[in-house]
């Protein structure tokens, strides 16, 4: 008899409920106090953690016990079977027989027969080894299942911020109204030129939930513990931004678990994930999506006076390939202000010091954007084979006939395969000599390598065509959807425009001109045009 606790542990994980009452807490709970009270045990005291997996030690009321059995206050621990304890068979076998016997504590498993203090344990550590066998056959099991529902186009986590799930159908996203407009909130700042850092502040400022709080506010427990409920994070935007479920589509196998015995998250490559499309209503539209992500492959700083530089991550130096940032101090009047070579800017070495003024770059992307919206919408026609770099009619001809290459290209190769089959079993048989087997089996490979290679080169040409074909699509979307563009704004720059090319000056004529190169977006089209700083000067003073 002793003043010292009598640990009663108890622990049920997920996988353990699916094996009926017999593993219940309540059930535990009854047969260790039983059989405390049937054996003398005094001062019993339940440690109990209620969703744990076994493979992780690191349980709150585990950790509390084990507090307990350093601080000198435990005698005995007790637990229903050694998988109570745990499922990682060196984990188990290290606290069973180095822990608890240094601290003194005596460690009973009623229903395996084992208890330390009569040194009858001889199978005890075969035990462990199949309860750990147990944890790795069930997590084979659960990746399995899990899997099999990833690939079938059904989420594989909880709604994201600015959907619920549906009353009638558990595995349907729907949207939330309450959080929805938030979300839209968040993609048109950032389409107006806003990035994370300036939107977490004006939602807070603003006084909007966070998403954490938002959940906490309708009883789910969601977020880090020590998440701030009040104020909105750069990496909460980040991930709003990132999200394809936004647009409507499901995206599984983003992350995965390295070990069953560690549950830490690994991020898997893009390459890797599941990407399922138009599986559930859309909050942004893709138009706005895909201008979201062009917009955030290039910083866009907000600059001091609070506007953003339309020109930002998009003109490129065409000596050396380098950004040209943008030169502005309040020493500059509009005028002034420059892109300059960064490269230069660095290394005077690398390349020459050569810019071109905002508003002249301006001006002239102007000029060429809304020629761009009155050729298409005069003559969409002419816009389509200049883009295609032939005629319509030339372009289908040739890919009919490049599909219908391709068709009998690839039923010669099947034939060829069953050739070969029939080839083999003559030789075999004794029909054909080993010489003349050789000699036609080379023929066949011969034939069936060059049908190779014109059916990859075939393919490669349809697939191009085809993608230049959903490009200009997409483009001819965007450019009908507009009218005439008095002003520049980033949103208006990705929309159409994939990069700007600047060549360094030729002063030869008395004036400062450059070649500009503009490359709209899809490469659907590239223009060429010459700034002449001269004539913008002179027409800004006779206007």
């Amino acid at each position: 008899m002793s003043d010292k606790i009598t640990a009663l542990y108890c622990r049920l994980s997920q996988d353990d409920m699916l094996a009926g009452e017999s593993n219940s807490i309540t059930n535990q709970k009854a047969i260790l106090l039983k059989y405390a009270q049937d054996n003398g045990f005094s001062n019993p005291q339940f440690y109990v953690d209620d969703g744990f997996s076994g493979t992780n030690f690191n349980r709150p009321d585990f950790i509390r016990m084990m507090n307990d059995v350093e601080s000198g206050k435990v005698e005995t621990v007790i637990t229903k079977d050694l998988s109570r304890l745990g499922r990682d068979y060196l984990k188990t076998g290290e606290y069973i027989e180095i822990i608890f016997p240094d601290y003194d504590v005596r460690y009973i498993a009623i229903n395996d027969n084992v208890d330390t203090f009569k040194s009858e344990n001889e199978l005890m550590a075969f035990k462990n080894i199949f309860n750990d066998w147990f944890a790795r056959d069930t997590s084979k099991k659960i990746k399995a299942v899990f899997k099999a529902k990833g690939m079938s186009g059904k989420h594989l986590s909880s709604p994201i911020y600015g959907y619920m799930r549906s009353e009638t159908d558990k595995n349907l996203w729907v949207i939330d109204e309450e959080t929805a407009p938030v979300v839209r909130k968040i993609f048109k700042l950032c389409i107006d030129g806003y990035g994370p850092t300036q939107i977490a502040r004006i939602l807070t400022e603003e006084g909007i939930p966070t998403p954490t709080a938002y959940a906490k506010s309708k009883g789910r427990n969601a977020g880090h513990p020590n998440a701030k409920l009040h104020r909105w994070g750069e990496q909460t935007i980040d991930h709003i931004l990132e999200k394809a479920e936004y647009a409507g589509h499901t995206v599984n196998f983003r992350t995965h678990i390295k070990s069953y015995k560690s549950k830490k998250r690994i991020d898997n490559p893009k390459e890797e994930w599941v990407i399922f499309e138009n599986t559930h209503e859309p909050i942004i539209s893709q138009h706005d999506f895909d201008l979201v992500q062009e917009l955030r492959k290039n910083k866009r700083r907000v600059q001091r006076c609070g506007d953003v530089n339309p020109f930002s991550g998009m003109v490129y130096c065409a000596d050396c390939g380098s950004k040209m940032y943008l030169c502005r101090s309040k020493y500059l009047n509009d005028d002034q202000e420059h892109l300059k070579c960064s490269a230069y800017a660095s290394d005077k070495d690398t390349c020459t010091a050569h810019y071109i003024r905002t508003v002249v770059l301006r001006e002239i992307v102007l000029k060429e954007l809304n020629k761009l919206l009155v050729t298409v919408k005069e003559n969409e026609d002419m816009f389509v084979r200049e883009a295609m770099n032939s005629s319509a009619e030339k372009h289908f001809s040739e890919l009919k006939r490049a599909r219908k290459m391709l068709a009998q290209g690839e039923k010669r190769i099947s034939e060829l395969d069953k050739l070969f089959t029939r080839l083999y079993e003559d030789n075999v048989s004794g029909k054909i000599s080993d010489e003349r087997f050789a000699m036609m089996s080379k023929g066949y490979e011969d034939e069936q390598s060059k049908l190779k290679q014109v059916v990859n080169e075939f393919t490669k040409f349809i697939e191009t065509n085809e993608q230049k074909h959903t490009n200009l699509e997409q483009f001819l979307k965007i450019v009908r959807n507009r009218t005439e563009i008095k002003e520049l704004t980033p949103e208006i720059m990705h929309e159409f425009i994939e990069k700007i090319v600047v060549h360094a000056p030729d002063k030869s004529s008395g004036h400062r001109k450059q070649k500009i190169e503009i490359h709209f977006r899809f490469n659907v089209a590239k223009t060429e045009v010459v700034a002449d700083s001269w004539e913008y000067d002179k027409k800004k003073k006779a206007a």
